[in-house]
């Protein structure tokens, strides 16, 4: 049987979560490598294989999967089906628990800041907003989880990024901004027994 094929870039943080898995499982593959800078992603023969363009990619025979976390799953139940705790019914559902656990709470998080540094060495050294001098609504997007970032002892990470920080302080300037961070507590409203 042939080796699963794995594509895309090894610098990806998605593609190292379904290689680690891969070798986790002892699972014999191949990485082909592409390149994002060429634009391999946006090829007709990756938008074959995925139809938003993104990697990884894992072939193994004829099934072909994307998502990380799917790719992730996949190998461990054929592999190491143990690590998955496949067949505890309680045991299974605390896998799946932190498994949502870092898709939904956990990568946001990594993401804004990891967002942070890309932002403020790349577009926001360039132009007031993401997208030019003018505000658009993917400025708005990134306003949720940053109010709150801003309002942990992580905030000084911004500091870091004067880019970052000026857009962040071009944000709080806006009149509809101040308007919703007035209702979003930075205790999420725990201190006043306000909860949503």
């Amino acid at each position: 049987m042939a080796p699963m094929k794995v594509y895309g870039w090894a610098v990806s943080p998605w593609m190292a979560r379904a290689l680690v898995c891969l070798e986790e499982a002892g699972a014999e593959y191949e990485v082909v490598p592409m390149s994002r800078c060429r634009g391999d992603h946006r090829r007709p023969e990756h938008l074959a294989r995925n139809p938003f363009g993104e990697i990884p990619i894992l072939e193994d025979g004829d099934l072909t999967l994307y998502q990380s976390r799917a790719i992730a799953t996949y190998v461990l139940r054929k592999y190491k089906p143990e690590l998955l705790k496949e067949g505890d019914l309680e045991g299974s559902a605390v896998v799946d628990v932190w498994l949502e656990v870092e898709a939904h709470h956990m990568e946001p998080t990594r993401l804004s800041i990891i967002l942070l540094e890309y932002l403020g060495l790349a577009r926001l050294s360039a132009c007031r907003y993401l997208g030019g001098d003018n505000v658009i609504p993917a400025n708005f997007c990134h306003f949720g989880f940053m109010r709150y970032l801003m309002a942990t002892e992580y905030a000084g990470v911004v500091d870091a990024y004067p880019h970052v920080k000026a857009w962040w302080d071009a944000l709080l300037a806006r009149p509809s901004v101040r308007k919703v961070i007035a209702g979003m507590p930075p205790d999420f409203g725990y201190a006043s027994g306000n909860i949503p």
